[in-house]
């Protein structure tokens, strides 16, 4: 059964053979004619789907658009799905979905739920999403948690797009910074013991360190004291190490954010391929030796500057760790395509990585990042930055504990990666309709009161006829529902999760209308009851469908 996207398409087609009827017979000229793009009207009085195709092909057609408008409209073939087409000025096409065909889709989502969310649009292509990958050396914070539910969000639609998606997290353990952090790690182990030593200066300061510090000394006691000092930095940092990383672990988990991969940057050393990502750089002629250092030159492919990617020392930069690990991600295990979330200090990083790509052989096309920028605090109008708990910046445990996993989903999806945003935590909490967390799960919690007392009064949708809903309420929900898998697709094309999170709100809002417009359980009215409650079943499959997609619960009652 056709949905939203095929009708799309197949309206599409029918606009593109209408055009060249027209141009075949010469009511029109023989000019190119650019993309046909459809679109919903933000006003019903416009119809379901509209295309301004005519406006675009006024120049080059040397005609008035609506001229052009009532040529098209005029050789469209009658197709059953749309019972009309209509012009409007300034050159507008405007087409009114049948009811019949909205109240298929209503009896389509009831009977195959799936129709809704899954799409062959990926068509099994290989995709890695890598997200968070923040070095274990100290706890998350909230920005941490804005790229975590990102990334687990594009993955799931990705997924439901026929994707066969890979979640990956980098655990950037090897370097300075990890070195740092074991000595850091030692000093305070060692104060423990009421010994004087002092945190580097690059080192870690935080009171989680010293926290960490004291954990081992319960565990394990002195046995590193009395250990060469040298050995006991290394074998106590990597007990450290895998602690933070297990910390880390269990705070995604808690956010409902898993990997498939935790990928070790240690094996880009141990297992040759930083190696073999310079030798393919220095024989295609990009690497140059200068200042006592190695550079990749960038310039060369159109960079503004030459990047460092092995130091005077001999040590390799993290742009050279990135090179290795994009190497190994695209040539060694042949990901398709490859998306990376990052923060927003790494924003000057990446056209250098579409140089480097192109350097090594890999389209830099297939190789997408979202820049996801920071999050501000807020409690009512009044910032927060400081732990009440710690004095320290509040970390993403902090805010999960305090309003949940379904609200910093949700709230961390609510605006575009590429903007920063404010997280009302006070906001997060309220349960009114100004909190659109429990705005939209209680929509969802209220249709499941009403298949109760459906099911209490012995009132099934088994028969119903979804063509007695006219009150527009019941349209307007509707036209809202077939959309899903449009959003669904729009996700995918984009990289843009937060038009789930827009979706799912207006739905509410359209629902929650509906509610108040129209009692769905009525006695003395079982014909359009049973119709209402097959409106009320489909609507609950898409909410349900939507949260799932955005990582959040379902909550059956609040």
């Amino acid at each position: 059964m056709t949905n939203i996207l095929a009708l799309k398409q197949k309206l599409t087609r029918e606009i593109e053979i209408a055009i060249r009827k027209a141009q075949a017979e010469g009511t029109l000229p023989q000019v190119p004619v650019p993309p046909i793009v459809l679109e919903h009207p933000q006003r019903s009085e416009h119809g379901d789907i509209a295309t301004s195709l005519p406006l675009k092909c006024a120049r080059a057609m040397a005609k008035k658009p609506v001229d052009i408008a009532a040529e098209i409209t005029r050789n469209i073939a009658q197709i059953p799905e749309i019972s009309r087409a209509e012009v409007a000025l300034p050159g507008f096409i405007n087409f009114t979905i049948s009811p019949r065909w909205l109240a298929s889709q209503v009896d389509l989502i009831i009977s195959e739920p799936s129709a809704c969310t899954q799409i062959d649009f990926g068509k099994g292509e290989k995709i890695q999403v890598e997200f968070v990958s923040v070095n274990p050396t100290g706890p998350l914070h909230v920005g941490h948690g804005r790229g975590a539910v990102l990334g687990s969000t594009l993955a799931n639609v990705l997924e439901a797009c026929g994707y066969k998606v890979s979640r990956e997290y980098y655990i950037n353990d090897a370097g300075n910074q990890i070195d740092a952090f074991k000595r850091s790690l030692f000093a305070r182990y060692q104060q423990e013991f009421n010994i004087e030593a002092e945190v580097p200066q690059e080192g870690y300061f935080g009171e989680y360190m010293i926290t960490l510090a004291r954990e081992l000394v319960e565990e394990i006691g002195r046995k590193y004291i009395d250990m060469p000092s040298s050995e006991a930095v290394n074998e106590l940092g990597e007990i450290g190490l895998h602690k933070m990383i297990a910390a880390i672990k269990n705070e995604l988990s808690v956010l409902k954010v898993e990997f498939d991969e935790w990928f070790s940057e240690r094996s880009l050393y141990n297992d040759g391929y930083y190696q073999k990502a310079m030798s393919i750089l220095q024989e295609g002629g990009y690497l140059a030796s200068k200042e006592f250092a190695t550079w990749f030159v960038s310039t060369s492919l159109g960079d503004s500057k030459d990047n460092v990617v092995i130091r005077s020392d001999g040590s390799p930069t993290y742009f050279a760790a990135d090179i290795a690990y994009h190497y190994n991600k695209f040539i060694v295990r042949g990901f398709d395509r490859v998306i990376d979330i990052w923060g927003a200090d790494h924003q000057g990083h990446v056209p250098r990585m579409k140089s480097v790509l192109s350097a090594m052989g890999i389209d830099p096309e297939k190789f997408d990042v979202i820049i996801s920028q920071m999050v501000t605090l807020k409690r009512g109008g009044e910032l927060v930055r400081i732990s009440k708990r710690s004095g320290e910046l509040i970390t993403l445990k902090e805010v999960v504990e305090e309003v949940g996993a379904d609200a910093c989903r949700y709230f961390f999806l609510s605006r575009s990666a590429d903007s920063q945003m404010d997280f009302d935590l006070e906001l997060a909490l309220r349960e009114s309709s100004d909190n659109p967390v429990y705005y939209i799960q209680y929509a969802h919690a209220r249709i499941a009161s009403i298949l109760r007392l459906a099911e209490d009064g012995s009132i099934s949708h088994e028969g119903g006829n979804v063509l007695l809903l006219e009150d527009p309420s019941e349209l307007a929900l509707m036209r809202k529902l077939v959309e899903l898998p449009e959003i669904i697709e729009m996700v995918a094309r984009t990289l843009e999760p937060h038009h789930l999170a827009y979706y799912a709100q207006d739905l509410a809002t359209l629902f929650h209308s509906f509610y108040k417009q129209c009692r769905v359980v009525q006695m003395d009215k079982p014909d359009l009851s049973r119709a209402r409650l097959k409106l009320v079943i489909a609507a609950k499959e898409v909410f349900a469908s939507t949260l799932k997609l955005m990582g959040m619960s379902v909550p059956d009652s609040m």
